[in-house]
């Protein structure tokens, strides 16, 4: 149905623009007007577009300045009472289904228009970066929300690793933001019923169902590192290898066994030397590396393993 139908479907694209920048995951939002951080997000026209990749690039360019490269498709989202930061008002009663986008991008550049920037990834999902070790709050909060049901604490343990007999899984990141929804410990569920929290929840909202959205594209990407090279989708032409570790690990948001990564790497062919020296790196000048592509035979080009410390 068109936007102006009485009872129908409005269709939004949303875009998940993500890069690294100062050695973090960052992406690419816009401002709201109740002062959350959104998407790049905007209306599909069925008169006007001619298809939905270029109505996105488009309004992705108008809200932010930024031209996309490459983009795929995500995911659509369609959940029932969802509703788009930027939806085209009119009549009726409107179904907001919202189909996402990822584009990876080397370039973090500055001087967006309209208040757009790049926020860190792990600002809205802090229990991602493994890192910094386990959050205690998130813990506490679900043992609460579980009450002792198995089942609840099953689910729990499983996708948190609460426990040294459950390995954490960095791929499923919407399960768990989906879990901290059901579970209240993320302020959009106590927005969605029109609630207070009693309390800070951890991460930073976004407006409508954006961070869902987010989760989805960062647990692609987390995937996609493993069997594509899409880590060279976000660094620069020339690198070390220290720079590339410190990219893997601020995607995946664990700490990677330098000499095992490494070996990895090697093992791929995916990257061959320069030739050159970095000298930016703080020491010893490290060797720079570019991306050799695609094998021009097979089209073959695998991801990179992922070796955590222990």
């Amino acid at each position: 149905m068109t936007q102006g139908a009485e009872d129908g479907v409005r269709i939004g694209l949303s875009a998940v623009v993500m890069t690294l920048k100062d050695r973090q995951a960052v992406v690419l939002t816009t401002p709201t007007e109740d002062g959350s951080r959104a998407l790049p997000f905007g209306p599909f026209d069925p008169v006007r577009d001619r298809t939905f990749e270029r109505a996105l690039r488009d309004f992705v360019t108008a809200q932010t300045g930024f031209r996309l490269g490459f983009v795929e498709q995500l995911y659509t989202f369609g959940d029932a009472g969802r509703a788009s930061p930027r939806a085209t008002p009119g009549p009726g009663r409107h179904r907001e289904v919202s189909v996402g986008y990822l584009a990876l991008t080397p370039d973090a550049a500055e001087g967006q228009t309209h208040d757009a920037r790049w926020d860190a990834v792990f600002e809205f999902f802090p229990w991602e970066d493994r890192r910094g070790g386990h959050d205690a709050q998130i813990k506490e909060g679900l043992h609460a929300w579980a009450e002792g049901d198995e089942h609840r604490l099953a689910r729990a343990r499983a996708l948190f690793a609460l426990t040294p007999d459950h390995r954490w899984n960095e791929e499923r990141v919407l399960e768990r933001y989906e879990l901290l929804y059901e579970a209240r410990l993320v302020a959009e569920a106590w927005r969605d019923a029109d609630l207070s929290p009693t309390q800070p929840m951890p991460g930073r909202i976004m407006s409508s169902d954006h961070r869902r959205i987010l989760a989805t594209a960062l647990g692609r990407l987390r995937s996609k590192l493993k069997y594509r090279p899409v880590l060279f989708d976000l660094t620069p032409g020339v690198f070390t290898l220290s720079q590339l570790q410190a990219g893997a690990e601020a995607v995946s948001g664990l700490s990677l066994h330098k000499q095992n990564f490494r070996r990895g790497v090697e093992r791929t062919g995916l990257v061959e030397p320069t030739g050159q020296l970095s000298s930016t790196t703080g020491g010893r000048p490290a060797e720079l590396f570019r991306f050799k592509g695609v094998d021009a035979q097979t089209g073959a080009a695998p991801g990179l393993s992922l070796p955590a410390q222990r």
